[in-house]
């Protein structure tokens, strides 16, 4: 159960890891809802280890996971005492599937416990993870290591996330959970599962049920998810088109400006007093950076706000701090931009790519990549001829894809999200021939916060100065004081 004063500020989830746990620990210990990203945690926390497990960190959250065996066959799998040596590439990590591998279920059960674990030490504040219901094969697995860890809050988008509420509560009564899987061309129905007691056994402790947040962008799915009470979220976030990451497509004929970007309308704004009339609590994203934007929230109804840019900025993310001073100083000269693209993302959803040098974002740069798909979370599994699985993503190479069956136009222009998000936060693949992948950074296109905050802390804020600075003008009754240990 979450905690019952609901936070006014949620920091956005945001991955692979840039909402890591030391900013998501850092914002709830301000009083307020830090977030972790439940994105690729089974590859992290493998990377993490690869390179010795700087700080113990990881070896002091796996010490307090329920199941001490499950641990330790991931330690022996993947820790190096001092680091792997500079070159070497990563180990691969078993790939998702309708049914992944026992090995890959226990990494994604101990990544997103370790994640969540340590964003909740030494303090009683609001946590939350954030999933991808795009990334459906991993989902199980990782709200099953969350809820382990205590966390309060599963917040989900990109996509239609109806089947999640049944998803938490059966997970956390320990009974198997299990959502309905997207197949291409599927002629039978398939699930994707977790079975907690076949997993941890008698080392299954009670859990808690987390509280549901559902990511939209119009009161009309609010309304769906709603009327529904088996699919009813606790809460919503009313995300805008602006909003950082992937974004919902416009309602009704995608149309370009002269930009090549996905133009809105006002049928893609969500109509707030509807959103009031529902009677649960929400919050408004994108375009929501900043004190004055708080307050609107307030005023219009809403819990709160959700925040992800100046998170991802702050000096607490954790991307790295290379990519974050090359943010910052084009932020001060005012040349940040961030670009809407609809064809990055093998999804389909357009998705934010922040222009930087040396990243994907350039065309000379993307060009250069050679294309393939090894960490494979936004495959999707089809169904072939023969009535078996096969899997497919729109950036693998593209004669793999159009071998799978798929249209060659569905590969025009994708980038490798994976690869780009793993190596913002330095975790980027060294490969053999020795190419290392280049990074894809995502930001929201508001910007008006950070310009804001970047001029009073001209060498970059901190996650707490950010909350500080948003909550400036929120009563004092509505803030949440936190407990430490």
């Amino acid at each position: 159960m979450a905690p019952t004063a609901l936070p006014v500020v949620i920091q956005g989830g945001m991955g692979v890891a840039v909402s890591s746990w030391q900013l998501a620990r850092e914002v709830s210990m301000a009083g307020q809802m830090g977030v972790v990203s439940g994105t690729a945690m089974d590859a992290v926390l493998s990377r993490r280890l690869q390179d010795g497990d700087p700080g113990g960190h990881m070896r002091r959250a796996m010490a307090a996971f329920p199941d001490a065996g499950m641990a330790a066959r991931v330690m022996d799998k993947y820790f190096v005492p001092g680091g792997r040596r500079p070159g070497t590439p990563y180990k691969p990590i078993p790939k998702l599937t309708l049914q992944t591998a026992r090995a890959g279920q226990e990494l994604a059960v101990v990544g997103n416990f370790v994640e969540v674990w340590l964003a909740k030490e030494g303090h009683d504040g609001a946590v939350g993870i954030n999933c991808l219901e795009k990334v459906q094969m991993a989902t199980p697995t990782a709200l099953f290591g969350a809820i382990l860890a205590g966390v309060d809050y599963v917040l989900m988008g990109a996509g239609i996330p109806r089947e999640i509420p049944r998803l938490l509560t059966e997970i956390s009564a320990g009974r198997p959970g299990r959502i309905t899987a997207d197949v291409i061309g599927g002629r039978i129905t398939r699930h994707i599962e977790v079975d907690p007691v076949d997993l941890l056994g008698d080392s299954l402790p009670p859990m808690t049920r987390p509280d549901f947040l559902a990511i939209i962008s119009v009161d009309a799915l609010a309304n769906y998810l709603y009327r529904d009470p088996e699919i009813r979220p606790d809460g919503f976030v009313v995300e805008g088109p602006v909003a950082g990451g992937h974004s919902a497509p416009p309602r009704g004929k995608m149309q370009l400006d002269e930009s090549g970007e996905p133009i809105y309308g006002p049928r893609d704004d969500a109509n707030l007093a509807k959103m009031v009339e529902l009677g649960l609590p929400f919050w408004l994203a994108g375009a929501y950076g900043t004190p004055e934007r708080v307050e609107e929230a307030l005023a219009a109804g809403a819990a709160g706000v959700q925040v992800g840019t100046l998170f991802a900025l702050s000096l607490d993310s954790g991307i790295t701090t290379a990519t974050r001073t090359s943010l910052l100083q084009r932020l001060r000269e005012g040349t940040l931009q961030v670009r809407n693209d609809p064809r990055a993302s093998p999804t389909g959803f357009p998705f934010k790519v922040a222009s930087l040098t040396d990243t994907a974002s350039e065309e000379e740069t993307y060009q250069a990549r050679p294309r393939l798909c090894d960490l494979s979370y936004l495959r999707q599994p089809y169904e072939r001829e023969d009535g078996e699985i096969g899997y497919r993503c729109a950036s693998e190479p593209v004669h793999m894809y159009l071998k799978k069956g798929g249209e060659e136009a569905a590969t025009e222009g994708r980038k490798c999200l994976c690869n780009g998000l793993m190596a913002n936060i330095g975790l980027g693949q060294e490969r053999k021939d020795g190419y290392v992948e280049t990074r894809l950074v995502t930001l929201g296109q508001d910007l008006a916060g950070a310009r804001e905050l970047i001029l009073q802390y001209v060498e970059g804020w901190s996650a707490r100065q950010a909350v500080e600075w948003l909550i400036a003008r929120v009563p004092s009754a509505r803030i949440r004081r936190v407990q430490f240990a």
